[in-house]
């Protein structure tokens, strides 16, 4: 790298390659627009590379430019850590651990994790982000998260997976339905109600796994609505707008208007999974794995 090549020089790079329109870009920086454009076009000269092609108004990425951009904007994130981390220690905290986790790890698996992490590791700082699956995968690709809680069977290769909850699935009724757990023989006797699912995109997976449960009961479902929050699903069938099928561990007692009916028989189980990035240098994600890995949770 040429000597003349500073941060900043990365930085407007970035701008411009997210943009791609150096008017938009310099708005951002907050830098005159000429003055951008005279900078990239030196960071090129310095390099050797020509980063952007330019036809009139619209600007692209040449190869070496988009693969400048996936590496920096990767690299740079990771500076970032590193420069936050080395704040913390200097202000007497051990460091910061960034998760991400859908609902359903939030109702027992997290708050048990986090409580006995804390008892060890008083000092470390924690950022929760619920988020679905698809995209903890790429926040951890791009060292947004540290550690992550899906319900997903395939990740890339650069992501590890550890099954550490395998779930029952429950039917979730309006209180006033007149199936309860004392009538209830399978899912047949549903087969005309309207069923409120997870939206494919949480996890299509997931949902395919749920439709193999409606395929093994002897039936296809009428799917009256699709959502990413349980909040939303257990609102909805509280409401008398279906019924639904949930993971057995995002049953919230507290939820009014709704009952539960855990559906033993049914082959299907669906996994929650931890996932981390194989590269993540985060001194603390090794702490907190060796935790998972002797906690019963």
């Amino acid at each position: 790298m040429s000597n003349q090549l500073e941060l900043r020089h990365l930085n407007y790079f970035l701008a411009v390659a997210e943009e791609l329109h150096f008017r938009k870009a310099a708005e951002r920086l907050y830098i005159s627009q000429p003055g951008l454009s005279r900078q990239i076009k030196q960071m090129e000269e310095d390099l050797g590379i020509q980063l952007f092609e330019r036809h009139n108004r619209k600007v692209a990425l040449t190869k070496a430019g988009a693969y400048l951009k996936n590496e920096l904007s990767i690299h740079l994130k990771q500076m970032d850590d590193i420069i936050t981390h080395a704040k913390l220690l200097h202000e007497g905290k051990k460091g910061q651990l960034k998760l991400g986790y859908v609902g359903s790890a939030m109702q027992h698996i997290i708050p048990n994790l986090l409580l006995k992490y804390k008892e060890q590791h008083p000092d470390v700082v924690f950022s929760l982000k619920e988020t679905d699956n698809q995209k903890q995968i790429e926040d951890l690709l791009n060292f947004k998260i540290d550690l992550g809680f899906v319900r997903l069977e395939h990740t890339p290769s650069s992501i590890n997976k550890q099954i550490i909850l395998k779930d029952t699935f429950c039917l979730v009724l309006p209180k006033s339905h007149k199936v309860d757990a004392s009538n209830f023989k399978n899912l047949l006797q549903l087969e005309h109600e309207p069923f409120i699912l997870f939206d494919p995109e949480y996890s299509e997976s997931y949902y395919n796994k749920v439709l193999q449960v409606f395929q093994e009961s002897g039936f296809s479902p009428l799917i009256s609505h699709l959502t990413i929050h349980a909040s939303s699903i257990y609102k909805l069938v509280e409401h008398n707008f279906g019924i639904s099928i949930v993971p057995k561990s995002l049953i919230n007692t507290n939820t009014k208007g709704v009952k539960f009916i855990e559906l033993k028989k049914i082959r299907q189980r669906t996994e929650l999974s931890v996932v981390w990035n194989k590269n993540n240098r985060n001194p603390l994600l090794i702490h907190i794995l060796d935790l998972i890995n002797n906690l019963n949770l």
